[in-house]
């Protein structure tokens, strides 16, 4: 449980601190890609979204990350100028907009957080492998459900 609350916490410093990498690379090989979240119960408050570039970064160095607005259950955000790569998603709904993920006893989130691929953390925060995608084309969307 304590690796949840770890994770989650790094997860939250990075969408705060997110430091892009400078990369060298040539034009046509940078996509976009967007993430489509659904399945929020609340318009309130705001939605973090980090995109993570390795599982070596994974939930503790967001690549990119994006604070948005919730409409209707639903919110999209697109990470452009993407290097064709591995990469995953991890988000949170910040119901009450401060900038935290609330846990309570246990460390246990009090906030809904969801992942690429569906990915689920059992005894501890989702894995990697199971939120990885691949970026290989101008544009792909990534669903994340909550």
């Amino acid at each position: 449980m304590k690796n949840l609350i770890t994770s989650l916490a790094f997860l939250l410093f990075s969408l705060l601190t997110c430091a892009q990498t400078s990369i060298d690379i040539k034009e046509e090989a940078l996509g976009s890609v967007t993430v489509t979240l659904t399945g929020l119960e609340s318009d309130e408050g705001q939605l973090m979204v980090a995109l993570y570039a390795s599982e070596a970064t994974w939930l503790s160095k967001g690549y990119k990350g994006i604070v948005t607005e919730i409409v209707d259950g639903t919110a999209t955000v697109i990470f452009e100028d993407v290097p064709y790569g591995i990469y995953a998603v991890s988000s949170f709904h910040d119901e009450n907009s401060n900038d935290e993920l609330d846990a309570g006893l246990f460390g246990i989130p009090k906030e809904p957080y969801a992942c690429s691929k569906g990915a689920k953390g059992m005894f501890g925060p989702p894995k990697w492998e199971d939120a990885k995608f691949e970026l290989n084309a101008k544009t792909i969307t990534q669903p994340v459900k909550f």
